[in-house]
């Protein structure tokens, strides 16, 4: 029996002392790796929707950045834009990007746009980024007892996510969505 564990020790003593020997190398080959790999920013912007009434009666919608210390109320619609850009020579495969919607937002349905032949999946959550989907429904129990599956209201969804399957080297991917202040 302690033949077996003085064995034992001398073979973790074994395993412990190559990493030390060997020190210099695996930082070089880390860091060296760490320098080709791709590098994606992600920005997060809000803007606060500003309706403009012109002297025929007109509506214009401008978008005005929010600042620090911000004031929103209750029906102000917001648009957060999420870029990503890449700032490597190297192409960045399947970025997921996932955004939880705040608790007093309500998400604008359709509202969600992506820049043009990016590949961009969008997809959303309802139940707090545990499952995602393109349309997310809802089960009603109708008035003669029945379920029915319908698609769920604005104010169900809990999280928005992103699918890239490729952001080119030197590129900006771009989407953006709107949320009204509840």
């Amino acid at each position: 029996m302690k033949r077996i564990l003085i064995a034992g020790l001398g073979m973790t003593a074994l395993i412990a002392a190559v990493p030390l020997v060997n020190s210099n190398l695996w930082s070089a080959a880390t860091a060296e790796n760490i320098q080709k790999q791709p590098q994606v920013h992600l920005i997060m912007d809000a803007q606060k929707q500003v309706l403009l009434h012109n002297q025929q009666g007109k509506v214009t919608v401008s978008w005005k950045s929010l600042q620090d210390n911000a004031v929103v109320n209750p029906g102000d619609v917001l648009r957060y834009t999420i870029a990503g850009e890449n700032y490597s020579d190297l192409p960045v495969k399947n970025l997921s990007i996932n955004q939880p919607i705040p608790q007093q937002m309500a998400y604008v349905l359709k509202s969600t746009a992506v820049n043009t032949n990016t590949g961009i999946k969008v997809s959303y959550s309802i139940d707090g980024g545990r499952t995602y989907s393109e349309n997310p429904t809802i089960k009603v129990k109708l008035a003669n007892g029945k379920e029915e599956t319908r698609p769920a209201p604005a104010t169900a969804y809990t999280n928005i996510r992103l699918n890239v399957p490729v952001v080119a080297a030197l590129t900006t991917v771009k989407a953006t969505y709107q949320a009204q202040v509840r």
